[in-house]
């Protein structure tokens, strides 16, 4: 995942930028109201492109398997519920602790710059790292990455 990331790193950080500017200057009001629901048209574009690109490069060349995924998930679950309590404690971390409890914590001035500042950050951060992780859980799980095929 933080390979991929680095190798790509102009196109990732790229269109999250997209996100991180809007929710920027989206935030602290510094847009009407009609460029502000335009503006977040644009955000779900770029995410949705940011999806795409990040799936055409990671599963280039795969050969997605049904029966792989179902195989090396019977074989390797543990790693999968793993997987899955990491990205809860990502999500706890930045979305309650760090959004709701922290923010809680400061004057509405200081919140609305604060949760300008942390969504500025996260877009390129953790929201570009989750869309790889899940193209990558694709991957390693669809691609017969370890399991023996079993041949009759």
């Amino acid at each position: 995942m933080w390979r991929f990331y680095l190798r790509h790193l102009p196109l990732v950080v790229g269109l999250s930028l997209v996100g991180s500017v809007q929710r920027l200057v989206a935030v602290n009001g510094w847009l009407p109201a009609g460029l502000a629901t335009a503006s977040e048209v644009l955000v779900a574009v770029s995410r949705v492109a940011l999806v795409v690109a990040v799936a055409w490069l990671g599963l280039r060349g795969a050969r997605l398997s049904r029966a792989r995924f179902t195989r090396f998930a019977s074989v390797h679950w543990p790693s999968l519920v793993w997987q899955g309590v990491l990205l809860s404690v990502a999500f706890l971390l930045f979305d309650v602790v760090l959004e709701t409890l922290v923010g809680g914590l400061l004057s509405a001035e200081g919140r609305q710059s604060y949760l300008a500042v942390l969504l500025f950050l996260k877009n390129p951060t953790v929201i570009a790292l989750t869309f790889i992780w899940w193209v990558g859980l694709v991957r390693q799980t669809s691609r017969g990455s370890g399991v023996r095929e079993v041949r009759r």
